[in-house]
């Protein structure tokens, strides 16, 4: 916002002088100015005073609090290889490869320093041993050394073909050793794939049999860590949400990263969807759930829901799918609130959410960038691609910025012809200094 001062100077060098009276304004030099040249003044006054205002008064777009947000969100894989020992009946065992376990879902940076946040299910397969995990690697290893035989003789199969009912029958009674290989990456979007490390797990609600939920059950988040750099960052929301207030979940759906139609770049650019929030729940240990209509699938799971103020307000940890004749429809979704992400980063050198120099430059240049500060925009997003170089939304970022830049100087160049006709005849010299002036502020 303009200071009294600058104020003060931009109307005296329009010809108004303060006066110590009940008018705010007292022209003191109206037969040595321009009726025309005072009313430019003025309009240059509120041009440069009222944006100022409003810029710091206005709440945030959806586009603005997406384009804060996007880019501290990455694409998390986790992958189980193995080695399996197989014995396919005929004596003697052999050790075989099987296709690695994979899942994806979505991470956010919490800390600029490389933390982020998760699902505890999305990493869970490469934290510990599960048994479903277990199983389906070893199913795949019987499936490559004991299928691929040739049939008998004139039979058009393999003999595998024959024989996959009586492996799958058998498969645990045949001795399987394994030894596993868990891995979990996270990957920007500059295409940046990064080793993390399992830093912190609070494990996911998980029941037994009878409906009762596992004595480890806990709030279904993870802390990762990758090496360090000036990562964006996220911090959390301030204010508890209401019903009917807008969020915005942030991930990568797995039915966008698997379309054929689409190009590999889709792995790469983080999915925004948009609904509101529809309720307050527990789940069946008492832990608090916000639930909301913005549409999820899987894949989002883990994937920041940012509230109507730029904070994160919660991370999606389960979906709801009901199944018709015509297929599966998208329910209601479920997020662990914002508070809870904070008890859990309690202990950790996680301090202060949020906190990254990247990110404070990225938000900076949005701003000019709304306010059409295109040269400042362009200085600042060169900078944030610097420390950090690639990210999608940068790189659009500082396009745009450029492309105003140079529309601006285009417009410039046209109205420095324009104001050289008229004021210089006719306003004594004086339109010239205004013209720079103008030049200067912008």
């Amino acid at each position: 916002m303009i200071a009294s001062g600058e104020i003060t100077t931009i109307l005296k060098r329009c010809g108004f002088r303060c006066a110590r009276r009940s008018t705010p304004f007292h022209d003191r030099r109206s037969e040595h100015t321009p009726v025309r040249l005072r009313s430019q003044c003025l309009s240059l006054l509120v041009s440069l005073w009222i944006p100022a205002v409003t810029s710091a008064e206005r709440p945030l777009t959806t586009e603005e609090l997406v384009l804060r947000a996007k880019p501290a969100v990455v694409l998390v894989t986790t992958r189980v290889s193995a080695e399996v020992i197989v014995n396919c009946g005929r004596g003697g065992t052999i050790i075989v490869t099987p296709p690695p376990y994979v899942e994806t879902g979505t991470a956010w940076f919490v800390d600029g320093r490389g933390y982020l946040i998760t699902n505890a299910h999305v990493v869970d397969p490469a934290y510990r041993p599960l048994p479903w995990v277990t199983e389906e690697l070893k199913r795949r290893a019987l499936g490559r050394a004991c299928t691929g035989e040739p049939g008998p003789p004139g039979s058009g199969r393999m003999h595998g073909q024959h024989r996959q009912t009586q492996i799958r029958n058998r498969i645990n009674a045949v001795s399987l050793g394994m030894t596993r290989d868990p891995h979990v990456y996270v990957q920007l979007s500059n295409g940046a794939v990064l080793s993390a490390e399992i830093v912190k797990v609070s494990l996911p609600l998980l029941l037994h049999a009878s409906g009762k939920p596992t004595s480890d059950s806990g709030r279904d988040l993870a802390l990762l860590r990758v090496k360090g750099g000036a990562y964006p960052a996220l911090g959390l929301a301030d204010a508890r949400l209401k019903i009917g207030q807008p969020v915005h979940i942030v991930g990568f759906p797995g039915v966008v990263l698997n379309d054929q139609l689409l190009s590999q770049s889709a792995r790469l650019e983080a999915s925004v969807t948009t609904g509101s929030v529809s309720g307050f729940k527990q789940n069946a240990i008492g832990q608090n759930l916000i639930q909301t209509d913005a549409s999820a699938a899987p894949g989002h799971s883990g994937g920041p829901a940012m509230g109507p103020r730029g904070g994160v307000a919660g991370v999606l940890t389960a979906i709801s799918l009901s199944e018709t004749d015509g297929g599966l429809i998208q329910g209601f979704n479920f997020l662990i609130p914002a508070r809870d992400i904070n008890e859990f980063l309690q202990g950790t050198e996680v301090v202060q959410p949020g906190e990254s120099c990247f990110s404070s430059i990225w938000e900076d240049g949005l701003r000019e960038l709304r306010s059409e500060r295109f040269k400042r925009a362009s200085a600042l997003f060169a900078e944030a691609d610097r420390l950090l170089p690639g990210l999608v939304d940068v790189k659009r970022a500082l396009t745009e910025a450029d492309d105003g830049l140079k529309h601006r100087s285009a417009q410039r160049h046209l109205w420095s012809w324009i104001v050289a006709e008229i004021s210089v005849p006719g306003a004594g010299g004086w339109g010239v200094p205004w013209y720079q002036r103008r030049r200067e502020s912008c």
